[in-house]
């Protein structure tokens, strides 16, 4: 299929030169941290660097897409990247929560230019935060990082 096109646009999974604005929410920071990690672990191991990552902690996840809007705002990022966890409980809260933080990190996105890597774990359990913040199912902070970089390196080849 990609033979057939006149043009084509991929982006690298290269870090070296991007900036990179992450934002993670507190509550449930023991998870948080753990995609946190993850997501700097990414960055560096494909070329970024520490001096070119800044973090801003959030109360909650409910509270991301906020952040995001201000580093958007910056313009001094490549990608942001959004991290948090909400675990499902005894009332449709978490529901409202991962909804409302999803359409509004989509509308940054689209309104910004700049991509967002998507690193919120939706579980219904603690057990299912575990498995994705670092363990089983490996760590969603590593991998919004890897969209975050892609993505970065792909609007820069559109461009």
């Amino acid at each position: 299929m990609k033979n057939n096109v006149s043009k084509l646009f991929e982006g690298t999974l290269e870090a070296a030169g991007l900036r990179f604005g992450i934002v993670c929410g507190r509550f449930n920071e023991f998870f948080v941290s753990k995609l946190l990690e993850g997501a700097i672990d990414t960055i560096v191991r494909h070329g970024g660097k520490n001096n070119d990552i800044e973090v801003a902690w959030v109360p909650g996840s409910y509270e991301l897409p906020f952040a995001a809007q201000k580093f958007a705002e910056l313009k001094r990022f490549d990608a942001i990247l959004a991290l948090g966890v909400v675990i499902q409980g005894a009332t449709p809260h978490a529901g409202y929560i991962n909804a409302e933080v999803s359409k509004a990190l989509a509308q940054i996105t689209l309104e910004s230019g700049i991509p967002i890597g998507y690193g919120l774990i939706t579980a219904d359990t603690i057990e299912q935060a575990i498995e994705r913040s670092g363990t089983k199912a490996g760590n969603k902070g590593a991998d919004a990082a890897l969209a975050a970089i892609e993505m970065a390196n792909l609007v820069k080849k559109i461009k």
